[in-house]
């Protein structure tokens, strides 16, 4: 058998609040499972995602601890649109998360922002950029 990804893990210090975060990012997460230590949720196409509290990393791997800096994970969630990347990083940042980079039209064709989740990792949203409008076709008269 190949190997295949199946889940995305993370390991969070405050379990309603990053499940909150991702709500709003529109993860179908369980109802109720703000007081669980391990979460679940399976996303489009089935992949998995997954949270872990820092107490149950601990117990199978005493020597864990939580990793410093940024940049150490990045999920990245594609917007309908330029104006949506907008209009969803003023609401998460409006909701006191903070934003890292302010929407820009990317030099790569998308419309990209990062906000912070709680516990700091990057959070992308992006949409490919509009397309210049075409001018009309000159008309033989």
């Amino acid at each position: 058998m190949t190997p295949r990804l199946d889940m995305i893990g993370m390991v969070v210090s405050d379990m309603a609040a990053s499940l909150a975060f991702y709500r709003r990012l529109g993860l179908d997460v369980p109802p109720g499972a703000e007081q669980q230590p391990h979460v679940e949720a399976t996303l489009p196409g089935g992949l998995r995602i997954a949270w872990d509290t820092e107490e149950v990393v601990r117990s199978f791997d005493p020597a864990w601890t939580r990793p410093s800096g940024d940049g150490r994970r990045d999920l990245a969630f594609l917007c309908d649109s330029p104006a949506a990347v907008d209009a969803l990083y003023a609401e998460l940042t409006a909701a006191g998360h903070p934003g890292h980079l302010k929407p820009w039209d990317a030099f790569w064709g998308q419309r990209y922002a990062v906000v912070l989740d709680p516990d700091g990792c990057g959070v992308s949203l992006f949409a490919p950029s509009e397309p210049a409008p075409e001018a009309p076709a000159d008309r033989a008269v």
